[in-house]
């Protein structure tokens, strides 16, 4: 599929209609009927762009994602729309009233920035990429606030605009890139691009390093529902400042450069920091919360003798300690019956799935088992949610 002008057309919107749930074992099917009546062409580029539409509906919602036109890259690589309502919802606070969106993708944050009442320029060099973020600005009925750009990010002149958005491509050839500067565009463009405005919000990888922040940027880390999303860099805040965010809500957790917590042995609570709160280096602050300590100086679990609610851990109450055993795990599920069993694993070279074959749980029960490393130890916790 390179050209989404077919799809646009009355024809071609009612075929997109008529595939709207197509299941994956019917499409031959459908397509050899279709087939009688429309171009083999365009009855395979609307089959395609239900595929991709079922797939968007995860992040972008069903009615969304059934108006909206898709391309592969961009399905995995836009953001999810809650993530992008939160930031676009956050630069609004800031009383911007107008973004420049680079490499704006097939239009996920320019929608929700949009919809907040934010003017966009969204910039896109891939043809395609800007047809289908054009054709969403339209689909969704916000084309008076988006003008879609087909151009070289960094040939564009942003100074007319409250704010600079960046979504540099994280993913190449052969998969993700860790490299900030093997992004395109680099960071450091990015960057650069970012000082240039009154305030500037720049997507980047979760698991990117520390010490590659800039001095004057704030670093936010946010998770959806558990799943750490992405990492924000944003500039005109608070430089310096670490936070979590978690949603929905928002929750936010700012880190106050605390000292990592002490080591302590397993108390009766096992508490699963969020993964944002554990990406932004945030533990120490999760521990505080809940008079904790860690059970390992390199493991970002903590451990406390009293249950206290927090949104930014998950909570288990711990009912057995054992040096890790496989022989012993076994017997010990089969004692009570243990079938469902849920494994996490931090510090551990074992593999949940590998686990699970070996002990052939068996039973009605339920029980969560921790492989980790107790102050340096291979160990297994056992235990269920508190």
């Amino acid at each position: 599929m390179n050209d989404l002008a077919p799809l646009l057309t009355p024809e071609g919107r009612a075929l997109l209609d008529e595939v709207r749930d197509t299941a994956p074992a019917d499409e031959l099917t459908v397509a050899t009927r279709l087939r009688r009546e429309h171009p083999v062409e365009l009855v395979s580029a609307a089959l395609g762009q239900a595929r991709l539409r079922q797939r968007a509906a995860a992040k972008f919602g069903p009615q969304d994602a059934g108006r909206m036109f898709f391309t592969p890259n961009g399905v995995e690589q836009s953001t999810r729309a809650s993530v992008a309502t939160y930031r676009a919802e956050r630069l609004k606070a800031l009383g911007v009233t107008s973004v420049a969106d680079l490499c704006c993708g097939i239009g996920g944050d320019a929608i929700a920035l949009a919809r907040a009442g934010i003017r966009v320029l969204a910039v896109d060099r891939d043809p395609l990429t800007a047809a289908a973020a054009r054709a969403n600005a339209d689909a969704l009925g916000i084309a008076d606030l988006v003008e879609v750009r087909e151009a070289d990010v960094t040939e564009v002149d942003t100074a007319a605009y409250d704010a600079v958005f960046v979504d540099p491509a994280r993913r190449g050839g052969r998969g993700r890139i860790f490299d900030p500067e093997a992004y395109s565009p680099p960071l450091s463009w990015a960057v650069e691009a970012a000082l240039k405005a009154p305030h500037a919000a720049l997507k980047i990888a979760p698991g990117i390093p520390h010490e590659a922040i800039p001095a004057d940027a704030e670093a936010e880390w946010i998770s959806d529902g558990g799943d750490v999303k992405e990492a924000v860099l944003w500039f005109g805040t608070e430089p310096g400042a670490v936070r979590a965010t978690l949603l929905p809500g928002p929750r936010t957790l700012l880190g106050r450069g605390l000292p990592d917590p002490e080591v302590r042995s397993v108390g009766r609570y096992l508490y699963e920091p969020d993964g944002a709160a554990i990406r932004a280096h945030l533990v120490a602050e999760v521990a505080e919360q809940l008079d904790g300590g860690l059970i390992d100086p390199t493991i970002a679990y903590v451990t406390a003798d009293e249950l206290r609610a927090t949104p930014y851990a998950t909570a288990y109450e711990i009912t057995d300690q054992l040096p890790f055993n496989l022989k012993k795990l076994k017997a010990l599920l089969r004692e009570r019956g243990v079938g469902i069993l849920t494994v996490k694993k931090r510090g551990s070279a074992v593999e949940p799935e590998e686990l699970r074959k070996k002990v052939k749980p068996q039973g009605p029960n339920s029980a969560t088992v921790f492989l980790t490393r107790v102050a340096g130890a291979p160990t297994m916790l056992i235990g269920a949610p508190a």
